[in-house]
């Protein structure tokens, strides 16, 4: 394993010490909830795998992997890498493996989650299903502040492992910032809310079905005996994920409740499986199949809990299920020590019944817990039987990617135990959405209406939690698309479109005061010039201004600031009467400003010059100007900068620049250049304040001596730069103030 980058921590034992909290061990977890790397492992239910509430925060080590791509990082160090993620995770194992005598679950380890989709690490499998999110694969924390709670009698210990970085003791500076949040009071319930237009799923009821229908006939071939086959469903999310994390909780506790605050995403999950559990060589694992809802009284209830007992469908899924576990476990376990400890017992929840085994072995001698996850992973009671085949099935007929459902959540000890339960159930919060999944295991002799609405039924409870916020505008719910009102969802392209092809087409975004349009005629007149140059055709005859009023309405922006985007795409040459596609949509606008601490922008030159005439134009084909500005925030900006084949300075990436230097105005020349309705409008301003305009060519190095440089577009008015490429430029604020008081 030499070949991995060394990390210069040491750790040397655990500090412990007895705690008394002073309010439930939820309300102490929320204070640590927004910290980056937190992980909260909670307890429901009074289950006898239901323990212990953990709390795993500050992390000084994390792990990520997407793919062969890794990373381990530390507060000093950031190492990139190609590997394998099972072996760098069984690498990071060893490397601060302890030998420590406790009676408590974990005392120190990576905390976090294994996606589903590391399984391609374990088996040669066809990918066929899309990947839309883009989040790690393997993302784990180590914590420096670890908090444990028996739920029985309340003991809470503190555990803080002992480290050497960069040759200093980090046990003081931990236990002081366990001590300082610890005085903190919790943020409070800020609140979360769902999109009013409800979840979308990327299945139609009969597209679901039909997929049922395949399954079935893969198993009257003799492919599988059964398959776990599941729909997702997404929804907007605004507010706090762990405010959702911990209503759930109080509504419905399950098992293994869990909350990852990953930076860029969150985790929340109400898992009721365990997956594996290790104790030294002492392993175990819980396979659940066979599900009834709680009756609404005692004596409903008795029948629920009876006819799951006695039902020979969910008796013949779990017991297919155990065999199959059993023989995972058994590549590493000691010869003769799996056994079936319990079947088919039946544990009541909150809203259900499940039937669950137990199912147990002893660790083969040198084998770890990388090993046993190998041997294991995915668990097949969420994958279907055989699983190699199931897992092909699942790929061929899901169109996303699984990502954290069915994958694992839970801790992997330096100290050889280990517990992670199985990700169903569970929410995805990234950017502004929130997803999840929920399937079932299909047989043969499945009914398909019944397994799309049983999917439908589980998850009930995210749904109806998630509940929309009442003060919303929807803003994206309604477009206007040749010629009439239409829900978003509906308004769709033919893949035959040449602007799906080829980014034929046209756009023009305007900003909406309060149901006016700014310079709307301005924004028409580029649009009609940019129509007759790209489409070879007089543009459209239509009242812009009354489309743009029923889009608004529609959307109920009437009060606000709205961006509204006008699209034409050329639409599938070769059918008959063949006309361009046309769109209005509209959004609130948020000004790029509001929330920041500083009063303008950063620029990063983008290293790759702009070259097309297209730039005449405001089209479609948009991807260079896209892949600029994610050039940019890659490099910690705001903003790309854009040059010309000849090194000189054009725009932004969604902006025009204007150079102010002694009561002059330059604006940059280009061969190629959008001209823009907002910086003409400031261009006029600035004449009738006294300013000399001029078009001139302009390097980058001209931007720092200028009193000022500004970028405009008509969504944000007139901006100030701040810094080019980490270098300051001068700017001021409160002239862009005084600009924009008088243009928007």
């Amino acid at each position: 394993m030499n070949h991995f980058p060394k990390i210069n921590i040491e750790l040397n034992g655990i500090y412990t010490q007895e705690i008394i909290l002073s309010g439930s061990f939820p309300e102490t977890a929320e204070k640590f909830a927004p910290i980056p790397g937190t992980v909260i492992l909670l307890s429901g239910e009074n289950l006898d795998c239901s323990r212990y509430h953990i709390l795993a925060a500050k992390p000084w080590l994390s792990i990520r992997g997407f793919g062969s791509r890794m990373s381990f990082q530390t507060k000093q160090e950031d190492h990139s890498f190609s590997a394998d993620p099972f072996l760098a995770l069984a690498y990071l194992l060893a490397q601060y493996k302890q030998k420590i005598s406790t009676q408590l679950p974990v005392a120190a380890g990576l905390f976090g989650y294994l996606a589903y989709d590391l399984k391609d690490h374990l088996e040669h499998l066809p990918r066929t299903s899309v990947d839309d999110l883009s989040l790690p694969q393997l993302c784990m924390f180590a914590p420096s502040i670890l908090l444990i709670q028996e739920k029985e009698t309340g003991k809470t210990t503190l555990c803080i492992p002992k480290r050497m970085e960069d040759g200093k003791e980090t046990l003081a500076e931990d236990l002081h910032f366990f001590q300082e949040t610890m005085k903190q009071k919790p943020a409070g319930d800020t609140g979360f809310h769902g999109d009013p237009k409800g979840f979308t799923a990327n299945f139609t009821q009969d597209a679901y079905i039909e997929s049922i229908r395949k399954i079935r006939e893969y198993i009257a071939a003799g492919h599988v005996y059964q398959v776990n086959m599941s729909q997702r469903f997404e929804s907007k999310f605004s507010g706090n994920a762990f405010c959702l994390f911990t209503e759930l909780f109080q509504s419905n506790p399950a098992p293994f409740f869990s909350y990852i605050e990953a930076g860029d995403h969150q985790i929340v999950s109400t898992s009721p499986e365990r997956f594996i559990q290790q104790t030294g060589d002492r392993i175990e694992t819980r396979p659940i199949k066979g599900t009834r809802p709680r009756g609404k009284t005692p004596e409903q209830d008795r029948q629920m809990a009876a006819e799951l007992s006695k039902s020979p469908k969910d008796d013949a899924e779990l017991s297919m299920i155990v065999d199959l576990l059993r023989n995972d476990l058994g590549k590493v376990c000691t010869g003769g020590s799996v056994k079936v400890t319990q079947h088919k017992r039946l544990e009541a929840y909150e809203n259900v019944f499940h039937l669950v085994s137990i199912v147990e072995g002893q660790l083969a001698f040198g084998k770890n817990a990388v090993d046993l996850i190998r041997a294991t992973f995915p668990g097949g009671s969420i994958t279907g039987c055989p699983k190699i085949r199931a897992m092909e099935i699942i790929d061929e007929l899901e169109p996303c990617r699984r990502h954290i459902y069915t994958g694992s959540i839970g801790y992997i000890s330096f100290h050889e135990t280990m517990d992670l339960s199985i990700a169903i159930r569970t929410a995805t919060i990234k950017e502004g959405r929130m997803l999840f999944s929920v399937g079932g295991g299909i047989v043969y002799d499945s009914d398909p209406l019944q397994e799309f609405q049983e999917t439908l039924h589980k998850g009930k409870t995210l749904m109806e939690t998630v509940k929309a916020d009442s003060t919303s505008n929807s803003t994206s719910g309604f477009v206007w698309m040749n010629g009439r009102i239409m829900p978003e969802k509906d308004a769709k392209l033919p893949i035959t479109d040449l602007g799906v092809q080829y980014g034929y087409g046209l756009f023009e975004t305007i900003r909406v005061n309060n149901a006016h349009p700014a310079y709307l005629k301005n924004h028409m007149d580029r649009f009609n010039t940019a129509w007759k140059a790209i489409m070879n055709a007089d543009p459209p005859d239509l009242t812009w201004e009354d489309i743009i009023q029923q889009v608004i309405s529609s959307n109920r922006l009437e009060n606000q600031t709205a961006a509204v985007k006008i699209m034409a795409t050329f639409g599938s040459p070769g059918i008959p009467d063949h006309s361009p596609n046309l769109f209005v949509s509209a959004r609130p606008y948020i000004h790029r400003l509001a929330g920041k601490n500083e009063p303008g922008i950063h620029l990063i030159t983008y290293p790759e010059p702009r070259q097309t005439p297209l730039a005449n134009y405001k089209t479609t084909s948009y991807l260079y100007y896209y892949l600029a500005g994610h050039y940019a925030k890659e490099k910690k900006g705001d903003e790309a900068l854009i040059l010309n084949p000849d090194d000189t300075v054009s725009e932004t990436n969604t902006a025009n620049i204007i150079l102010i230097k002694n009561h002059m105005a330059v604006i940059p020349e280009s061969a190629s250049v959008l001209s823009g309705i907002m910086a003409n409008v400031v261009c006029d301003y600035l004449k009738d304040a006294g300013f000399t305009l001029r078009t001139a060519p302009v390097f980058r190095h001209d931007l720092f001596p200028a009193d000022q440089v500004i970028m405009t577009n008509s969504l944000i008015g007139a901006v100030p730069v701040l810094s080019l490429d980490n270098k300051q430029i001068h700017a001021n604020p409160e002239f862009c103030r005084q600009i924009n008081n008088h243009i928007l």
